[in-house]
């Protein structure tokens, strides 16, 4: 077994929890002093933790005894969206649900399942807003990670679908996601937000983006998104929350929900 390894301040903790939610082989540790935390990767291959230290640096060793909990960790449950979808770890038998469309995002070496609080509410929020959209509406997802929104929103009865994150990793992830799930009309490419040259407007968006990026980002958004469309935010903290309603209502829009699990907020609004 091989490990992968990094030092990191405290106050990203909350950035590597969500980037290894879902991966039963990793492990954040407070270090003695509550400044530092070890973040920490189990690999059965050295390739698949130097996959890990190439995105994001950090040191990578051979364990002579194997960590057997970590290697043993079961796969979660099928997560049940709403009345229409499920998220599942591994291939299931459709017929096992045959009113949903299923969505096969396996756990990777740096990425979650989707079944993260965050990723998970905008699966409940965008399944509400696809029920009263005509069939054919269009959805751009912002920092789509593994590609389950992207894919939640073609099972939904979206047209066009367009899908990207700065993270190129991600994108590759995201890609044979889309391949494995057979929905190839979804276009997803590696992307800054602040630097896409777009001229589409969309009826739904969703940004999974930590708030200081969605603080900056908001005005450019306003400008991709119809007049009465939906925009669907999340990767808020709750103690950031409220500057973010707040600057999104500057950018025009009217807040419809929100919902707040653990420390996550999620929430959407109507474009007015």
């Amino acid at each position: 077994m091989w490990l992968w390894s990094k030092l990191s301040a405290v106050k990203w903790e909350d950035a590597w929890e969500e980037r290894f939610y879902g991966n039963p082989n990793a492990v954040i540790t407070e270090i003695k002093g509550g400044k530092t935390i070890r973040v920490e990767v189990y690999g059965e291959s050295k390739t698949e933790v130097e996959a890990i230290q190439e995105l994001f640096g950090g040191s990578v060793r051979e364990l002579k005894s194997r960590n057997w909990v970590a290697m043993s960790a079961p796969k979660g449950e099928p997560l049940m969206i709403r009345d229409r979808l499920v998220l599942s770890q591994v291939e299931v038998d459709p017929e096992r649900f045959p009113d949903r469309d299923v969505i096969v995002v396996p756990p990777e070496m740096a990425f979650g399942t989707g079944d993260h609080p965050t990723t998970a509410t905008c699966l409940r929020l965008l399944v509400d807003h696809a029920r009263g959209l005509d069939p054919g509406w269009s959805f751009l997802d912002l920092g789509t990670g593994s590609g389950v929104l992207a894919m939640a929103a073609k099972h939904l009865g979206a047209g066009e679908v367009q899908a990207f994150d700065y993270d190129g990793k991600a994108v590759e992830v995201a890609q044979l996601n889309i391949e494995r799930n057979k929905l190839p009309e979804i276009r997803v490419f590696e992307e800054d937000v602040f630097k896409w040259e777009n001229e589409t407007r969309f009826r739904v968006v969703a940004a999974n983006l930590f708030s200081t990026v969605l603080l900056e980002a908001l005005p450019l958004i306003a400008q991709w998104i119809v007049k009465d469309g939906h925009l669907i935010l999340s990767g808020i903290l709750a103690e950031q929350w409220e500057e973010v309603c707040q600057k999104a209502e500057s950018c025009g829009f009217e807040l419809l929900e929100q919902k707040q699990i653990g420390k996550w907020v999620t929430a959407s609004f109507h474009a007015a």
